[in-house]
């Protein structure tokens, strides 16, 4: 494997607490040096990055994607998906597990992990946590984790049934798997296809009130408070309402083991950018009011979410080009996390550039315990994302690697523009 040098730029670790100018060697898929500019000898056949005016950072981990395969390759492949990780600065993606069929076995885990998928970078499959996602009996989580899956979800169902949600959580605690829950009580969304408020009464649509997501989020910090096991570990999913966000601040103060992230579509967009039926504003759970959108940026800022996850979903066009109540739910967002997260997070609302990558690749790692990653220490996994902090672009969907469009991001300009995304010690994407 060919050696890289990647010369003079703003190194920043966020998990060492490191932010200064470093030059830095990657070799044999790991990180081989990192020292001052012009401090390291260039090995023979290294290739040789400038990275002046540049940061460098450890590659961002999306915990919460949907690649579509098995069974939908007409949305999205896993080779189309993780190109377009590698243009958004993603070495790494957790991939749902709503797939045709539903990855509930070895078996389907390890076909998404074959080198015949042709990932651009790694994959981590999450699998479902009761059998076909029907939320009525438990897999084997050991069998599982043994095959490669990182957590468990029924992710785009909940788990309704008290006892059945119990003992995902206690057993996922005994072979040290998160718990990831999409917090939607569907008995109270049937027929609904957007946030129930102003902008559904004048559109004529049902609307998802926020309890529907804040019940199951109280719900489940109680279960996980009567277990008493401190092993038991529940993330809630694309949280988007107040009310859920401070059930789970309540539940960190109480010493509990529950984390949360964010999409960027819920803390930059609200119900009213649905405008005339939009079908790319649609998604589930869905766009919230003005208050809920606040909640969810204050949330970020004072350290109460735990990571910032895109929940890419795509699809193909003629799926959302049918009336709003018809279409599916989902938007793409692997090309666009970093620079809206920069733009938004740093520029606009100042937050400290090393923290806004810390939720896009140190804390999503944690939350995973993906070993070597999200961290650029001589010895880890050589992920490596090189970008221009203050270089402006507009994204166009028309030319993104995904293989759907289904965006409300297209032809929004914004800042930070990846220049390199490197995958363990090879080069994934060049601009």
């Amino acid at each position: 494997m060919t050696a890289i040098l990647i010369r003079g730029g703003q190194f920043i670790d966020p998990a060492a607490g490191v932010d200064a100018l470093k030059d830095v060697l990657l070799k044999d898929g790991r990180v081989a040096e990192i020292a001052a500019p012009g401090k390291i000898k260039q090995g023979e056949g290294a290739e040789v990055l400038d990275a002046t005016g540049l940061v460098i950072a450890p590659g961002l981990i999306d915990m919460h994607v949907h690649l579509r395969e098995p069974g939908q390759a007409h949305k999205e492949t896993i080779a189309t998906g993780t190109a377009a990780a590698a243009a958004g600065g993603f070495t790494a993606v957790a991939a749902m597990p709503n797939t045709t069929p539903v990855n509930d076995s070895q078996e389907t885990t390890r076909f998404m992990l074959a080198p015949e998928r042709g990932a651009v970078v790694r994959v981590y499959p999450i699998a479902a946590a009761t059998r076909g996602m029907k939320g009525e009996a438990i897999n084997d989580y050991a069998a599982l984790k043994s095959a490669g899956a990182v957590a468990i979800s029924d992710d785009g169902l909940p788990i309704l049934k008290d006892n059945v949600m119990r003992e995902a959580l206690a057993a996922a605690a005994r072979v040290g798997l998160t718990v990831i829950q999409h917090a939607e009580d569907t008995r109270m969304t049937q027929g609904a296809s957007m946030n129930a408020g102003v902008t559904a009464f004048k559109l004529g649509l049902r609307g998802m009130r926020n309890e529907a997501e804040s019940s199951i989020v109280e719900r489940d910090i109680r279960l996980v408070s009567e277990l008493r096991d401190a092993r038991a570990h529940l993330h809630v999913a694309h949280i988007s309402t107040a009310a859920a966000m401070a059930a789970v601040r309540q539940a960190r103060r109480n010493g509990l083991r529950v984390t949360c992230e964010v999409a960027p579509h819920h803390f930059l967009l609200t119900d009213e950018h649905v405008g005339d039926y939009n079908t790319h504003a649609k998604m589930c759970p869905p766009l919230r009011s003005a208050a809920d959108r606040d909640a969810m940026i204050e949330a970020i800022l004072d350290g109460v979410v735990d990571a910032i996850a895109t929940d890419h979903a795509p699809h193909a066009a003629h799926e959302k080009e049918v009336e709003f109540e018809r279409a599916p739910n989902g938007i793409i967002g692997l090309e666009t996390a970093l620079g809206l997260s920069l733009s938004w997070l740093h520029k606009e609302w100042k937050m400290p550039l090393g923290r806004v990558l810390s939720l896009l690749s140190a804390q999503p790692a944690a939350l995973l315990n993906l070993k070597g990653r999200g961290t650029l220490t001589v010895g880890s996994i050589a992920d490596v994302v090189v970008f221009d902090p203050k270089a402006e672009w507009t994204y166009k969907a028309s030319e993104g690697k995904s293989k759907s469009k289904n965006t409300p991001f297209d032809g929004w300009t914004m800042q930070g523009k990846v220049r390199w995304t490197i995958s363990e010690g090879r080069i994934a994407y060049g601009a």
